[in-house]
């Protein structure tokens, strides 16, 4: 199947298509910490996108298996984690994702969630990647740091070869020296052009991998910075980690946005969508 053949036709994506006023956000905390802190992140988040009219993919991963040092904080765990997001699914009736890191887990997750993720450093991971497409599920692959956007068609074709339908992918920043990061805008366009649906990770694009002594830092007041110009640029997706104390969480916590300030941001690139659209008509 052409890349350009790759459907878009799942119900998350629906809504955009009746709707082009608003893009698709995906987003939650970097990990599960609780079950109660997941639940009320996700009601918060689902009460703004409802009051603003955006199609709302709840994030949230059970395991960090790509953590900077061996003491880092993980996660609560492939059970526990799938237990929450059922939760979060069934009470908030949220359509929700989390990332796989090996093989086994496509199974055990495709039941649970709505889009599976494949991490950045996991990209080119042949297995996983075909794991995925056999799932049945809608994929979001993130950009490696280490790709050329236009070799993101090799990972996508990896999956329509095994029978993908749902494919969309992530750009989250390419590797800029050591402990550095820089997102090149048109990276957004030409993963368009060979008619993919493109996500813009507005918090992971500003972190500093490693850059804390065994830790990954960030500038989350990059943020918004970020977000503005991609939302300019034209994407079908925002992807945003964001936690109620960023400065107390346990993973991610230097570029995830404040809970409380994500409202403000959407509002503004929403509007900055809706010019996009009036002026490229």
């Amino acid at each position: 199947m052409p890349l350009k053949e790759v459907s878009s036709s799942h119900s998350i994506f629906s809504a955009l298509e009746r709707n082009i006023q608003s893009f698709l956000l995906i987003a939650g905390p970097c990990v599960i910490e609780s079950e109660s802190q997941t639940i009320e992140i996700a009601r918060t988040l689902k009460t703004i996108t409802e009051r603003l009219g955006l199609p709302l993919l709840f994030k949230a991963s059970f395991d960090k298996a790509n953590r900077s040092s061996i003491t880092s904080y993980r996660g609560v765990g492939i059970e526990e984690g799938l237990g929450i997001l059922e939760k979060v699914k069934g009470h908030l009736q949220l359509p929700v994702t989390t990332d796989v890191h090996e093989t086994w887990q496509v199974e055990r997750v495709s039941p649970v969630v709505d889009v599976i993720q494949i991490p950045a450093f996991l990209c080119r991971q042949t297995d996983l990647l075909q794991a995925a497409a056999r799932s049945g599920k809608p994929v979001n692959v993130k950009k490696g740091q280490f790709l050329a956007p236009e070799d993101m068609r090799h990972v996508v074709a990896k999956m329509v070869a095994e029978g993908a339908q749902t494919v969309f992918v992530t750009e989250r920043g390419t590797t800029f020296g050591y402990h550095n990061l820089v997102v090149d805008m048109r990276s957004l366009a030409i993963m368009k052009a060979l008619g993919l649906r493109v996500i813009f990770d507005a918090t992971h694009a500003v972190q500093r991998p490693g850059s804390l002594d065994g830790r990954t830092g960030g500038d989350r007041a990059m943020v918004p910075v970020l977000a503005r110009a991609a939302v300019a640029v034209g994407i079908d997706g925002l992807f945003l980690e964001t936690h109620p104390d960023p400065d107390r969480a346990p993973s991610d916590g230097p570029n995830m946005l404040p809970l409380d300030q994500v409202e403000k941001l959407l509002v503004e690139l929403l509007e900055i969508h809706r010019v996009r659209l009036r002026y490229a008509r």
